[in-house]
């Protein structure tokens, strides 16, 4: 690691660099909304912290052990060698330091939530950990991923009220769904690169067209599931205002998918603001629920 590094505000710098503190919240709005749903409301502060605190220990960790388990690979990809463990800005060691710290502070805030958090929190961070691996063996990758985002639904469920009730059941698939069709848009950008590397992925086995037809069928699944949640909750009219909203923008960015795959910010971007949308869809159906047609 460089001297500049090595300072106090060097090393905060690299670590937020690492960890791409700008998409950290990438899935939170969603996090936040099924915090919400799951509590009929707000829920006790203590748990609404101890959600938080585990959703981002969830992701830093997968994040952490997914650069450590890539750094091979990414010193052949030309869009990842500027990455601090190909650089040598930062080291393996640092990078497996941070992964078990996050796990641990994962299994704490499971422990002081309830039993069941506790006892599945083991599993969370198999899953977590595992996707880093599936790229090398299955084209599946990606719906992979989506599952792993799915557990953020179940795992808040299971926070708030100790069980998995349908409507969080039907959460899981809607963000499976939702999960699949941006792994698939982000594969798209290293549909090169991974045939260079041999690596499997959904974009390298169907190609690029039925790759975008598989996209645009995951969102309109998605959003058919994110419906049934709302119907199964019984949300006021402000939840299918904001659902209204997703697919008025989903359906053009599908369609201009072709046009955007080397817009590597775009996915990002539109996952963040329709991830807002629905947060804000929940938290004002929940806020005025006698809004009603």
């Amino acid at each position: 690691m460089n001297a500049d590094a090595a300072s106090p505000s060097g090393w905060a710098r690299e670590l937020g660099r690492f960890l791409e503190i700008q998409n950290l919240g990438l899935n939170l709005p969603f996090g936040l909304a099924f915090l919400l749903a799951a509590a009929n409301g707000l829920p006790r502060w203590q748990t609404f912290l101890l959600v938080i605190v585990a959703l981002l220990a969830a992701r830093n960790a997968g994040h952490s052990f997914n650069r450590w388990t890539d750094r091979f690979l990414d010193a052949r990809n030309p869009r990842t060698q500027g990455r601090a463990l190909v650089t040598g800005r930062m080291t393996p060691r640092m990078a497996l330091t941070l992964t078990v710290l996050s796990a641990a502070v994962l299994v704490i805030a499971a422990f002081f939530l309830n039993r069941l958090s506790l006892e599945l929190s083991p599993l969370a961070l198999l899953l977590i950990f595992g996707y880093s691996y599936t790229k090398r063996f299955t084209a599946f990758t990606t719906v992979f991923l989506g599952l792993v985002e799915a557990l953020v639904p179940a795992g808040v469920f299971i926070a708030v009220t100790g069980a998995l009730p349908v409507a969080a059941v039907v959460a899981v698939f809607a963000v499976l769904a939702w999960g699949t069709a941006f792994e698939t848009i982000h594969s798209l950008g290293d549909l090169s690169t991974d045939q260079a590397l041999g690596l499997y992925s959904l974009p390298r086995q169907l190609g690029r067209d039925r790759s975008i037809l598989l996209v645009a069928l995951s969102h309109a699944v998605a959003l058919g599931l994110f419906a049934l949640f709302g119907l199964l909750e019984h949300f006021s009219l402000p939840y299918w205002a904001a659902w209204a909203a997703m697919v008025a923008v989903v359906i053009p960015s599908d369609v201009a998918l072709p046009r955007e795959l080397g817009q590597t910010r775009v996915p990002f971007q539109r996952h963040f603001v329709l991830a807002m949308i629905f947060l804000v869809g929940v938290a004002t159906a929940l806020a005025f629920p006698g809004l009603r047609l």
